[in-house]
């Protein structure tokens, strides 16, 4: 019986003593704000970025002049201008029997992937030809591996796989008509066609 007694009290002053361990430390917490961390922004519309030191510094929104902001205005309009013109690209031609990217694609189909992660609504039909040597069936397969390619590469900079379909046509739709090394140069190529 007092075993029992016993038990019950050590169970009552560890209860008790969980709950003043888990009760406040009776610190208020002011209006103003959370701590030291934290800085509201001001009422005048500017903020203060931590800058990581400790000291004062980081950067001011407020302390930006109106000429500042309308320079950096026209910076953003200008590079937003860039890429549109680079997204006017939309045709990239390859070398013979090949599916790699050339370097000088790279950008522009960048500037396409970026356009396709901030409109996710966008989508892209990737157009994959060849010119007319080989095969029919070797010219699909590889219209289709430019495609694929050209889909790898947006996807892995910034786009979604539901924007994108690829389709080969091989050499059945060329660009342009003929024969000869010039011609060749101008059908093996991938189409982007945005819906």
């Amino acid at each position: 019986m007092n075993l029992s007694m016993s038990s019950k009290m050590v169970a009552m002053l560890l209860a008790a003593g969980l709950v003043a361990g888990c009760s406040s430390t009776g610190e208020t917490m002011d209006d103003e704000g959370y701590g030291s961390d934290v800085e509201a922004i001001d009422q005048e519309g500017g903020a203060t970025v931590y800058d990581g030191t400790g000291q004062e510094g980081g950067v001011s929104s407020s302390a930006m002049t109106d000429e500042e902001r309308a320079a950096a205005q026209r910076k953003a309009e200008s590079e937003q201008a860039a890429q549109a013109a680079l997204r006017d690209v939309t045709t990239f031609y390859f070398d013979f029997d090949t599916s790699e990217i050339k370097p000088e694609a790279r950008e522009v189909l960048i500037a396409h992937a970026r356009y396709l992660a901030e409109n996710p609504r966008a989508e892209v039909r990737i157009e994959g030809h060849a010119d007319e040597r080989g095969s029919k069936e070797y010219n699909l397969a590889l219209g289709e591996r430019r495609a694929n390619a050209v889909e790898r590469f947006l996807i892995v900079n910034g786009a979604s796989r539901g924007q994108t379909e690829t389709v080969s046509y091989g050499e059945e739709k060329p660009a342009v008509r003929g024969s000869g090394e010039n011609v060749w140069a101008q059908n093996r190529r991938v189409e982007l066609v945005f819906d």
